[in-house]
This record gives C-alpha cells, structure tokens and sequence, in this order.
C-alpha cells in the first residue's frame, strides 16, 4: 500500500473507511488489513512520537530526502518508511562499497574478537566504514575498533527506539559513536522496546547497508546467520572466517561454508575482493589452463576404444 499510493494516503485510509481501496489492492484482503491496522491507531501518537523526538534531538529520516541510504531501495517492499537517526547522516549516503556489516556471536571467544579487531582496522585504513548492530561480543568489538582506528566510520543500527540503549551496557558506546562522528539508526520511534521479531527485522537493514556482510565468529544457530541470509537474497557476497572445529562458537561460520553461502575470509585483503571484484590473476588463469590440459579429452578416449 506505501509503495502504490504513499505514506501519508495510506494513513488517510486507514483514518477514513469511506476512502476506496485502491484497484490494484484485492478488495477482502484490502478490508481485512485496513480493519486490522486501524483498530491500532492511537489518537495523538503523531504528536507523542514529534514530541519525543525533539525531547531527545534525534534526526528524523525519509525516502529520497538527504540523508536517507539509496541502499534500501534494493529492499523493496521491506524497506523501512523512516529512521530515526543520532550522529553523522552523511556515512549513511556513502558508496555501498565502502560499508561493511560486521556481526556474529554474542558470546564471542578471544578468537573471535581478535580477529575481528584485526580485520577492522585493516579495513578502515583503506578506508571503510563499518555497520554492526549494538550486542555484545563481535558488534561491540566491531564498534570499538573503528573508534580506536578512525572514530567517524561506524553505523550503529538498533532494534530499539534510540532513547533506550540495548543492551543497556552499551550505553556509553552508543553515545561515544554519534559524539565521535558517526551514527545510530533505527527504524522504530522513541520508546520502542526491542523485541525477538525487531531483531529479526533488524537483520535486513544490516545486510542492505553492507557491500559484504562478514561473519567472524557465530553459533550453529545464531541470529547473525539471518544477517548473512538477508545479503545472500539481496545478492551481497558473505565472508566468515573459519574456526577451531571443536568450537561451538565457530560452527555457524563452518554451517555457513558448508551451505555454499559465504566465502572464508582470512585477512582484510579477501573483504576487500568482496567489495571490490577484480578480474581474474594470472596465477588462476594458469591454474584453470593446467586444469584444462588434465582433463580426460573425450574424443581422444573415444578414439582409443575404436583402435
């Protein structure tokens, strides 16, 4: 219904069932929706919402307005309708390949933020921008290495309204990013709890905002998996760097090799071919030559069964 008639009719519907369904909507299907939604309107919750807004100095961003990210478009009808917004806009409107969503374990192994502090401050030499959600473990450690590296480079995207940090833990980093130069985001409006469906619908703004999704470190059913499914729908290329085989804390990264749904990563260097396709080496090349020339020659087998 946004994307047929826009935002603001769409709420004139609703408010007014005197209105028609629009002709491209199935008329039942149309009823029972507008009958459903509008039994959840709440009088004065525009102006509780503005109110809100301005109480805590946050942006408010829109569709096709400054600094809203082109990215989402590729979202289509799951794009969100607005953000709300606490930092620096202008990172959201950078090159799709100079973001990189960085998310996995909450209860991350030194391992696992070992090598997602290296791989971050390897990438923001080049420079990147990373985008990671706001848990502990890998998002946090994600975060904290972009604020020691280059502090204006990290998007924080929460499942929450922004007045209500969470993990609460967090608060302070929350705070450091947008003071250091770059931005929390969320879809949802001031006093939003976050809840198991918003983390779930958070997934998909992770993954839209990222060139590549990487994935140091996660469990066999770990909710960052979503993160990596969301870019693979989207055609954004997943990296995940392989662990220890008798860790749990790895065996979503070796869940998601075996699928066929990331590429391993190693180094910064394999993220930036992520981002940054180049054509094919000359060493691969050659390999594929020597490939060829190995290959039983079916003509010639063909030949040799006649004689």
């Amino acid at each position: 219904m946004l994307r047929i008639i826009g935002p603001a009719e769409t709420l004139a519907l609703l408010r007014n069932p005197r209105i028609p369904l629009p002709a491209q909507v199935d008329p039942v299907l149309g009823t029972e929706w507008r009958e459903a939604t509008a039994a959840r309107l709440v009088d004065g919750l525009a102006d509780q919402v503005a109110r809100l807004t301005d109480q805590h100095q946050l942006l408010v961003l829109t569709p096709g307005r400054a600094g809203w990210p082109a990215s989402f478009a590729d979202l289509g009808d799951r794009a969100p309708v607005m953000l709300w917004a606490k930092g620096n806009p202008e990172l959201l409107t950078s090159s799709l390949a100079s973001r990189v969503t960085f998310t996995g374990a909450r209860a991350s192994s030194s391992y696992g933020e070992h090598v997602t502090r290296e791989l971050v401050a390897d990438l923001l030499r080049e420079p990147r921008i990373v985008v990671a959600g706001g848990a502990y473990g890998i998002d946090a450690a994600a975060h904290r290495a972009a604020l020691a590296i280059r502090p204006a480079s990290t998007i924080a995207v929460l499942a929450g309204g922004l007045d209500r940090p969470y993990p609460s833990g967090h608060t302070d980093l929350f705070q450091d990013i947008a003071d250091a130069g770059g931005i929390q985001i969320s879809e949802t409006p001031p006093e939003t709890t976050p809840t198991k469906w918003r983390f779930i619908a958070r997934a998909r703004l992770l993954a839209a905002l990222g060139g590549a999704s990487i994935i140091p470190e996660a469990g066999y059913r770990s909710g960052s998996l979503l993160v990596a499914a969301r870019a693979t729908e989207l055609g954004r290329p997943v990296g995940t760097v392989p662990g220890p085989i008798t860790s749990a804390a790895s065996s979503g990264c070796h869940r998601l090799l075996r699928e066929g749904l990331a590429e391993v990563i190693t180094h910064a260097g394999d993220i930036t071919e992520l981002l940054d396709p180049a054509p094919p080496s000359f060493l691969s090349s050659a390999i594929q030559e020597v490939a060829r020339r190995a290959a039983p020659d079916a003509g010639k087998a063909a030949r040799r069964a006649a004689l």
